[in-house]
């Protein structure tokens, strides 16, 4: 029987994890495809759907959504791009994705449901011998978080969170920087997700979209990867440092309800929701080695944005923010201000947008869906590492019931 492992012992023990080394290896052959199912295909999944039809060596095998417009939308999607009909699933309900894991000729699978079903679906798949490529947050639950590493652990099949952020191009040029010692030790971050998505709350129908029933039944910061993985690739946790402890505070909520109210009249059932999160949620996190990260969490406050994410990483020898996209570099910035992050543009781009640059052009998230999605299926083919492997994606995401519980009790 394993130990049962609490909430301060998962922060603090994933280093140590995170050092296991797995049995990575090729699914197939150099010359041979890779079969590929979907798990979910409205929105995001038909369009991570058209970048895998174009991903050489790749057939789509499967697709599974319980919408059957959704469905036959992918099916014929697959036709189209010149590929034999895949086999559809999905009109037997929520778990008829599992008859899609049964299937021989499915390699590995992209899942691209509501988030509050990733870690349970990965889980499945992982089990069932599939390679997943989840979209984010990878879990919702402590219990998913340990289940999601035992599930790698003891199968060795293959897991890489789709955390396009990672992928974008400022992100990965700061990424080089850390590399080579710009920034010596990092002291200090902040990052956020602050994008209002209120009109995202609700169906046509009235009813309440994946959005609006986390807005409605969960506590804390909802959605942390976006900002906070490349802020934990910079900072090398999970490799030369770790995150051991947070406390998180959120607002009054506010916004969820004026949204209904202002969308369906005072009287709707809609305006008598109860919606339990906060507007704006921020965490404080620090590491092993005594940085610390600002993490900040707001989907439904009312104000304009210019981005939905924002990040700033502070170093012992540099410093940048994006917001204003501008850097500070003891080394090399000609005085004591600030200069703009595009004089250092080319000297530190990342090889991949070198060579993938006009390919991934018009992708979406500025080309970062397409060279996550390439870097998936090239990983898997090569036998190479995940590059954003299990224990980023629980490290990342385990900061949704950690953040909870510290609301729960008082901000501890």
């Amino acid at each position: 029987m394993r130990k049962k492992l609490g909430r301060r012992d998962f922060l603090t023990g994933m280093g140590a994890t995170a050092a296991t080394a797995l049995s990575i290896r090729s699914v197939l052959g150099a010359n041979e495809r890779i079969r590929c199912g979907f798990i979910g295909v409205g929105g995001r999944g038909t369009h991570l759907l058209g970048l895998v039809l174009k991903t050489p060596g790749v057939q789509v095998t499967a697709v599974c959504d319980i919408k059957s417009a959704h469905l036959q939308r992918a099916i014929d999607r697959v036709v189209r791009a010149g590929q034999p009909r895949p086999a559809g699933f999905g009109e037997r309900g929520p778990k008829d994705y599992r008859r899609m894991l049964d299937r021989k000729d499915v390699d590995a699978v992209v899942i691209a449901t509501p988030m509050q079903d990733h870690g349970v679906m990965s889980i499945d798949a992982l089990r069932a011998g599939k390679a997943v490529l989840s979209e984010v947050a990878a879990c919702m639950t402590m219990e998913e978080c340990w289940g999601l590493v035992h599930a790698v652990e003891e199968t060795g099949s293959f897991y890489m969170l789709a955390e396009n952020c990672c992928y974008m191009r400022p992100q990965m040029r700061i990424m080089n920087m850390v590399r080579q010692g710009l920034f010596g030790g990092i002291t200090y971050a902040e990052c956020g997700y602050v994008h209002d998505c209120r009109f995202l709350h609700f169906n046509p129908d009235g009813s309440l979209t994946w959005r609006g029933e986390l807005a409605r039944d969960y506590l804390g910061n909802l959605y942390p990867t976006h900002s906070l993985g490349p802020v934990a690739q910079w900072m090398g946790i999970n490799r030369t440092d770790r995150f051991v402890s947070l406390v998180a505070m959120s607002t009054r909520s506010f916004g969820p309800h004026k949204n209904a109210v202002k969308k369906f009249g005072p009287e709707s059932p809609q305006a008598k929701i109860q919606f339990r999160n906060g507007d704006s949620t921020t965490t404080l996190i620090r590491t092993s080695s005594g940085a610390v990260v600002d993490l900040r969490y707001d989907t439904t406050s009312s104000r304009p944005h210019r981005t939905t994410v924002y990040y700033a990483l502070q170093g012992e020898t540099a410093s940048y923010r994006s917001v204003t996209d501008e850097i500070w570099i003891e080394s090399r910035s000609k005085g004591y201000r600030w200069e703009p992050m595009s004089q250092y543009a080319a000297e530190f781009d990342d090889p991949m947008w070198k060579k993938w640059e006009k390919e991934a052009s018009g992708s979406g998230h500025g080309g970062a869906d397409f060279l996550e999605i390439r870097d998936f299926f090239g990983a898997l083919r090569d036998g190479r590492p995940s590059p954003v492997d299990v224990y980023d994606a629980v490290t990342w995401s385990c900061i949704i019931p950690l953040s909870a519980e510290s609301v729960r009790r008082g901000s501890q």
